[in-house]
């Protein structure tokens, strides 16, 4: 399979930047429709870092391995990361933005990246990695939930349990490709 346009850059890479150029873009054109879209200039920066730093993250992840299953996973856990940031800077994952609880998606997020760090991107080192990064996301949901740190009544409820239960599925989801792609490498060809 060739994975390059005819003037040799990867087919991933225009889609990948062409696709975070166009997310950058969304806001923008959506200012000139409705008053329910109001940017800063702040907002767009941040916005940008947010993909910049997302997208390095997978071209690193790409490069590491020609596997799919490591990509996917890999995709999985960036676009999990970049969710989590994004989620509680624009709406907060508990109450609002400003409740001081969401920085304990900060410990989970902490996790995964010294998780990574620590497993030098190894496919079966990931898998443990997003592991104990699911296991993260469901003590801070637990600790958010009985706590009573989200909105009052059933929305602090539903902001913990449905939160947990889709990040710990993302997280669930990379580590569970990791090992698949760490069981495929330890074949024998």
């Amino acid at each position: 399979m060739n994975d390059r346009t005819e003037g040799g850059a990867p087919v991933w890479r225009i889609v990948g930047w062409g696709g975070a150029t166009l997310l950058l873009l969304l806001p923008a054109a959506a200012m000139q429709f409705t008053s329910e879209v109001v940017w800063t200039g702040s907002d767009f920066l941040i916005f940008g870092m947010m993909l910049s730093l997302a997208g390095l993250a997978m071209e690193c992840a790409l490069r590491a391995s020609p596997d799919n299953r490591y990509r996917f996973a890999a995709l999985a856990a960036v676009g999990g990361a970049f969710l989590l940031v994004w989620v509680n800077l624009a709406v907060g994952f508990l109450g609002d933005e400003d409740n001081p609880a969401n920085l304990m998606f900060a410990a989970v997020l902490a996790v995964g990246l010294v998780g990574a760090i620590l497993a030098r991107l190894e496919p079966l080192a990931m898998a443990k990695a997003m592991f104990g990064t699911a296991a993260a996301q469901l003590i801070a949901g637990l600790v958010a939930l009985f706590g009573r740190l989200g909105s009052p009544g059933f929305q602090g409820i539903y902001e913990a349990v449905m939160g947990t239960t889709l990040f710990s599925a993302i997280w669930l989801t990379s580590a569970f490709l990791f090992r698949k792609s760490a069981d495929r490498l330890a074949q024998p060809e």
